[in-house]
């Protein structure tokens, strides 16, 4: 039967055999969310780059350019990490160089190796969800964290996912349980329970509430994310 597992922090990747797995990236706060936002709203295609130097020289070459570090842009880039940002009906077609500090970092390291690369967020859950329902792989689902650390809404998204899949997927490993069992206690509100982890205190001391709340919100889009070489494009 086919698994699914979780790895919580990109530190750990080199842990996990991904040659038969489907992995799906997920940075709720906030890159995921933002990209498949973007999708959502008309975005044609988006290059994740780990570097500021990579977006750069994309930028040179005529792609609009988003570039975040530490939860806020990086000057003279044409889009930040908001998901409010990619709204806009400007970028409808548009090519989109994106490097931020945690996931697309993360989305860089999985793709060498895993059958597929997926992006996940609470705003496509059923969407990713019922793909993966249709597939025959192995699924790890990578948690971007923060600068390697484990982070508390990427586990939670992980284990909302894990929840979803538990009928159809065999779920053995003490990652994905945790990130499940968490998941169950948390549901409910999950604004209440993220409210005091370390990413929301970064965000709100910057002034980003709304992100927070917009981008806990479940199946608001009916869109996949996939990487097709160093491309992310809507399945």
């Amino acid at each position: 039967m086919k698994s699914i597992d979780v790895c919580l922090t990109p530190d750990l990747l080199h842990l996990h055999k991904i040659e038969n797995s489907i992995v799906v990236v997920t940075d709720i706060f906030r890159a995921t969310s933002c990209m498949t936002t973007a999708f959502a709203h008309g975005v044609r295609s988006i290059i994740p780059v780990a570097t500021v130097e990579e977006c750069y020289d994309l930028q040179k070459k005529g792609f609009v350019a988003a570039a975040e570090r530490n939860a806020q842009k990086v000057e003279g880039f044409d889009l930040d990490n908001s998901p409010f940002s990619y709204m806009d009906d400007r970028l409808i077609g548009a090519d989109i160089a994106m490097t931020t500090t945690n996931g697309t970092l993360s989305i860089t390291k999985a793709k060498a190796e895993a059958v597929k690369v997926l992006v996940g967020a609470f705003l496509n859950l059923g969407a990713v969800a019922n793909y993966l329902k249709s597939q025959q792989y192995d699924v790890l689902v990578l948690c971007a964290g923060w600068k390697g650390r484990v982070n508390l809404e990427d586990s939670l998204f992980a284990g909302a996912l894990v929840e979803a899949l538990q009928n159809d997927y065999l779920v053995g490993e003490d990652s994905a349980l945790i990130a499940q069992r968490m998941y169950g206690q948390a549901k409910a509100d999950l604004m209440g329970y993220v409210a005091s982890s370390s990413h929301v205190r970064r965000l709100q001391r910057l002034g980003i509430q709304k992100d927070i709340s917009f981008c806990l919100q479940h199946d608001l889009y009916d869109v996949v994310p996939v990487l097709r070489g160093n491309t992310l494009v809507a399945m």
